[in-house]
């Protein structure tokens, strides 16, 4: 087979700004009630007694966990239910010559939108961006738009979905004759871009304008412009365009620069409309050989699986959250993050592009075979080629997406394969435990191969700048998926055991992991011996039961389909056909907690917990995958008097490491070819514990870890310390229990409470434990294994705030916050 290497030049659309006419957030000034009643879309229907409040707002994560919640454990054990929200807006004119719409980025699930008692529009997938026209149900005056959301019927989702509208609304008016929605497809050439702008005429007749497009650079200087006279026939009509730039600057993960683009409609030399868009400029290509290259150079693909909530803050878009876990995992050396399993927020996407972050861009969880019982599988006959087509088109020039996936671990791989007796939480765990492959060629298409040959030819009909893949569990080359031929890139979900075989069962095919490890881990907590693996559950179908309802943190826990972090890990470095993989999963999420049910909530796969504080094996990567220098010992030392403990260390940089317990040396050891971390078996004694790292036999690292004390105060500290006044700004702040002489004390779970002056309000509280049942709304939590989290937002008023942490028989600890 003829080997298939891509190559393309890329620009990317970002924000997109309407400047003709307008396009202004539309999040503030809402009424919300969580109930249903007949009338609630009419204009005079009374919502006085509704709550106010602004966008994005998920009114689930605000409930209390419930084992009668129909969600269920493996959707986060939160309340779904049928939600109402309503806005009076006064529109001062309404011009005949003008378009009116409203834009929803996202609402979970099942949205009908209604302006002055008239059904504008309706869409069920929760995770598409969608646009609504009001024209007609416009009136010059006071006006109510009303949106039923309808989250009723659970379970719907694998993992914790959320509930209401949680992305950002916008309110558009365009002229007659614009630039369309995601109209604007931009390619790159050596020396600029070529554009593809598509342009709506919802006239009757033609119309003459001017077509102009700048290319503005960081600095604010027009790089490049590019002019032209077109006639726009009645419906929509497409315009190409070149820009050259005269010494074009690359995009790239290290310094991800952007240029602004600009596309004008002139009459005459007035602006009759015009969209603005951020833009970058690379090339990348796959090749079956030699793996992922980006800008001529090659890249192994350090990638993450996450889902989209944002631990306590639920699966409301805060821009600041997604930046805190963006920036937490590139300091890691993470470079890639796949949209497990459905299309982003756009602020996922504008934050990859700024900071230099590849993406896999995925479409769906399942197609015709349900994995749950009211899925998305009851609406994909009717809305996957638009909820697909309307991601391509929004997404398609962002410089970060190097890759589509059309699905993830679908059920049409196998001729037989279902899911319609399991509970959610059963679905979870057959879908890795393989199903029957049926071999041999068959003239006739399977239902796998001719939905994989319909989905990819949507993609490419919009954007053909990009390969195209799907995270499949079934490694076999009779996979109904990978037999359709449709697939430019080889994608598995586990099966590291199965790499080697790749360019045996796909020849010429570029590979990568789309999906790995699956260790399962708790933050702080250690399963003693270190050198045995514990498999949870050790089968699919069989029950897994612990008391602590925990995992190790040692890298020495996985689930039966998966590995440990090192193992896949040692795969992926030394194969160079391996483009990369994304790990399951970069931060722990609400929902799916295997290995256990209820009252276990949130996963136990991340990296970093859902409280946002990173585990152990954080360390491990950020060894291998940055030029930081990294010496992480653990665990902590506080234990029984004679306990037996292994204590780990990760390092880079160095010959050997040596430990020492109290100044007594313990022995010096040094990582061997294929591994990745250092142990020592020891005998516990208070005091200390340090390990010294040498390099050519020079001392080039030191850690020290103490005993600790009685817990004596709260230490607090915020991720930032001076917030905009502008809305919806945050700041984390952690709290640790540490004692007298500021060290963490590991063990402690006491209760915080929390106080708050000034300019802001709390909005989320956690500590990263999977199975507390303290609500994430509220102003007190538990430590666990010694730290506790408090989300802070800035009002619209400048000044300070003042955050107080309380607990029994602890000294108080207290922060200031401020608002500019």
């Amino acid at each position: 087979m003829k080997r298939k290497i891509f190559t393309l030049l890329l620009l990317c659309s970002v924000t997109v700004v309407a400047l003709g006419h307008s396009r202004q957030l539309f999040d503030d000034n809402w009424c919300f009630i969580l109930a249903d009643s007949a009338r609630m879309e009419q204009p005079r229907y009374d919502d006085t007694a509704w709550r106010r409040l602004s966008l994005p707002h998920d009114w689930a994560i605000e409930g209390d966990f419930s084992v009668g919640n129909p969600s269920g454990a493996s959707g986060g054990a939160l309340p779904g239910g049928i939600g109402w929200y309503r806005k009076n807006f006064t529109q001062k004119h309404v011009d005949k010559a003008t378009k009116y719409y409203i834009d929803f980025d996202g609402v979970y699930m099942n949205a009908t939108v209604y302006v002055n008692g008239q059904r504008v529009g309706h869409r069920p997938y929760g995770f598409s961006s969608f646009r609504v026209d009001i024209t007609k149900a416009l009136r010059q005056g006071p006006n109510v738009v009303a949106v039923k959301v309808d989250n009723s019927r659970q379970p719907n989702s694998r993992w914790y979905s959320g509930c209401g509208i949680y992305r950002h609304v916008y309110f558009v008016e365009k002229p007659s004759v614009h630039v369309s929605q995601w109209g604007q497809h931009v390619k790159s050439h050596a020396r600029g871009f070529d554009m593809a702008i598509a342009i709506d005429n919802e006239t009757t007749a033609a119309r003459k304008l001017r077509l102009r497009s700048r290319v503005i650079d960081a600095s604010g200087r027009q790089a490049a412009t590019a002019v032209k006279a077109i006639t726009v026939a009645p419906g929509t009509s497409t315009f190409a365009q070149r820009l050259t730039i005269r010494h074009p600057r690359r995009w790239d993960i290290t310094s991800p620069y952007l240029y602004t683009v600009t596309t004008e409609l002139l009459e005459g030399d007035k602006i009759v409309d015009e969209e603005r868009t951020k833009a970058g400029i690379r090339t990348f290509r796959f090749d079956a050989k030699t793996g992922f290259w980006l800008n001529g150079k090659p890249v192994k693909i350090n990638g993450v699986c996450d889902h989209h909530d944002m631990g306590c803050l639920g699966a409301a878009v805060y821009k600041d959250a997604i930046v805190r876990k963006i920036t937490l995992l590139q300091q890691m050396g993470c470079n890639a993050i796949r949209t497990s399993h459905n299309p982003p927020a756009p602020e996922l996407l504008d934050v990859c592009d700024s900071l230099g972050m590849l993406v896999m861009d995925e479409a769906f969880d399942m197609w015709q075979r349900k994995k749950t019982t009211y899925d998305y599988s009851l609406y994909f006959d009717e809305w996957a080629e638009r909820d697909l087509t309307d991601m391509i088109r929004r997404d398609r020039n962002h410089p970060s997406i190097v890759m589509w996936s059309i699905g993830n671990e679908v059920l049409e791989q196998w001729d037989e394969a279902s899911a319609d007796t399991l509970t959610a939480e059963q679905a979870n765990l057959v879908l890795n435990a393989g199903h029957k492959v049926a071999s041999g060629q068959s003239k006739k298409l399977s239902q796998g191969e001719r939905l994989t040959r319909l989905l990819t030819e949507i993609v490419r009909r919009h954007d053909d700048s990009r390969p195209i893949t799907a995270g499949c569990n079934e490694p076999s080359p009779d996979n109904k998926l990978f037999r359709s031929g449709a697939l430019d890139l080889i994608g598995f979900n586990y099966h590291h055991e199965d790499v080697k075989n790749v360019p045996i069962h796909f020849p010429g095919k570029p590979f990568l992991m789309t999906e790995s490890v699956s260790a399962l881990q708790t933050r702080g907590y250690y399963m003693l011996p270190s050198d045995s693996v514990f498999v949870a559950p050790k089968e699919w179908w069989l029950p897994y039961t612990d008391p602590t309802f925990m995992c190790s943190a040692y890298d020495n826990m996985h689930a039966s389909w998966s590995s440990t972090h090192e193992a896949t890990w040692d795969v992926v470095k030394h194969t160079p056909y391996c483009a990369g993989q994304f790990i399951w999963t970069g931060w722990d999420y609400i929902g799916e907690p295997t290995p256990y049910g209820f009252p276990a909530r949130s996963s136990y796969f991340g990296i970093i917990d859902l409280a946002g504080f990173p585990k152990d094996v954080y360390y491990m990567y950020q060894s291998e995958w940055t030029d930081k220098n990294v010496l992480h010992l653990f665990p902590h030392w506080n234990w029984l008097p004679g306990q037996t403990v292994d204590m780990w260390c990760y390092y880079n940089k160095a010959d050997e490491v040596e430990l020492f317990i109290n100044g007594v040396s313990q022995g010096k050891r040094s990582k061997q070819p294929h591994q990745y971390h250092v142990m020592w078996r020891v005998s516990y004694e208070a005091g200390n514990v340090k390990v010294v790292a040498r390099k050519d036999g020079k001392v080039v690292g030191e850690q020290t870890i103490h005993t600790a004390g009685q817990p004596d105060h709260l230490r607090l500290s915020a991720s930032v310390d001076t917030l905009s006044s502008e809305g919806k700004r945050l700041s984390f702040v952690t709290v640790e229990v540490v004692d007298k002489d500021g060290h963490l004390c590991p063990w402690a779970e006491n209760q915080i409470c929390f106080e708050i002056a000034g300019e802001g309000k709390i909005i989320g509280v956690d500590n990263g434990c999977p199975f507390s049942m303290e609500r994430f709304k509220d102003t007190k939590r538990k430590a666990f294994f010694g730290k506790a989290l408090c989300v802070v937002e800035a009002g619209r008023q400048t000044g300070e705030i003042k955050l107080r942490a309380r607990a029994v028989d602890l000294k108080d600890g207290e922060l200031h916050i401020a608002v500019r």
